[in-house]
């Protein structure tokens, strides 16, 4: 597979968006704007292609599906969609939630990605196949019926060697882990935030 990043760059810098760049406005009980939001989730997939197996393409199609459910709404009622949060509200209000429940499925799938990335950073002799199936277990997995489990197990064994996946991010290993690092960062507080308020009861349906 090709260099999935620019010369002297890294793979941080091919995205249309990144997480860092989602606004989230502290004063309005953290509202985390829709459009940037689901920009910076599409970007995110193109990160299973660089993991380079055909076995991860239920995950990003799985994703992408909630992308588009969540879109959707915002499309259909760009008024009352500017945030996550108020998309939710006022889709449930309508007494539907194809969009909440798509939102709900996506932050689960990011929240999947975030702890296998996170894991893996923080032990370093780790591979990939051992911190996305903890990840696996810790988000997705309990969700999942026994028909899904198998599709995304497999992909969890078929990651690339450690070594591997972080040569693909970029040729400056000091760099992949700064830029890594904030990126997942940024990720991090979007799911906390997404997390704590799907939990809440009017997210609810």
């Amino acid at each position: 597979m090709a260099a999935a990043f620019p010369p002297g760059g890294t793979f941080f810098d091919t995205l249309k968006k990144s997480f860092s760049d989602v606004p989230v406005d502290a004063a309005k009980d953290n509202a985390i704007s829709t459009t940037e939001f689901l920009e910076a989730a599409e970007s995110l997939v193109t990160l299973f292609d660089v993991l380079g197996s055909v076995a991860f393409n239920p995950v990003k199609s799985d994703m992408l599906g909630n992308v588009k459910k969540t879109r959707d709404r915002q499309l259909a009622a760009p008024t009352v969609s500017s945030t996550l949060q108020d998309l939710v509200l006022n889709e449930l209000k309508e007494k539907k939630h194809t969009a909440t429940e798509g939102l709900l499925w996506l932050s689960r799938g990011l929240d999947f990605t975030a702890q296998a990335l996170r894991q893996n950073l923080s032990a370093p002799s780790e591979e990939l196949s051992a911190s996305f199936r903890s990840a696996y277990g810790n988000t997705l997995k309990p969700h999942h019926s026994f028909i899904i489990k198998p599709i995304f197990s497999a992909a969890m064994g078929a990651t690339p060697y450690r070594n591997d996946f972080y040569k693909k991010l970029g040729d400056d290993e000091a760099k992949v882990n700064a830029e890594l690092e904030k990126w997942l960062a940024a990720l991090e507080k979007v799911v906390g935030i997404l997390k704590e308020f799907m939990a809440r009861k009017e997210a609810k349906w």
